[in-house]
């Protein structure tokens, strides 16, 4: 078998056609990205696990002994969720309470589908 030379291409010419073309938009790509990156921490990938399991709204104060982590370091855990969008709270007077934006699990659940 005769192995032939590559030979340069002429510039601006594409050295092939891509096999696959994303069927994701670049907006919602950025979306995605942002809450994989969110959830790529496994103390935020905890969070959202014990709050989709739990019915309800969960106080902070509840949440701090399942971790061996301040209040204020899992309150900014639960910030870098809030903001990608994958939980939210509600205030009543000192505390927060937490819960899982289904919108979020549900169009994160569909594209890895």
């Amino acid at each position: 078998m005769a192995i032939t030379p590559k030979k340069k291409r002429p510039a601006g010419e594409p050295c092939c056609e891509p096999v696959v073309y994303p069927e994701v938009e670049r907006q919602e790509a950025q979306r995605m990205a942002t809450i994989a990156k969110a959830l790529g921490d496994p103390v935020r990938l905890t969070l959202v696990d014990v709050l989709r399991k739990h019915a309800g709204k969960v106080c902070v104060c509840e949440l701090v002994p399942l971790f061996d982590l301040s209040q204020p370091t899992l309150s900014h855990h639960l910030k870098k969720l809030r903001d990608a969008g994958i939980v939210d709270s509600e205030r009543r007077g000192l505390w927060a309470y937490y819960y899982v934006e289904p919108e979020a699990m549900e169009e994160l659940s569909a594209w890895l589908g």
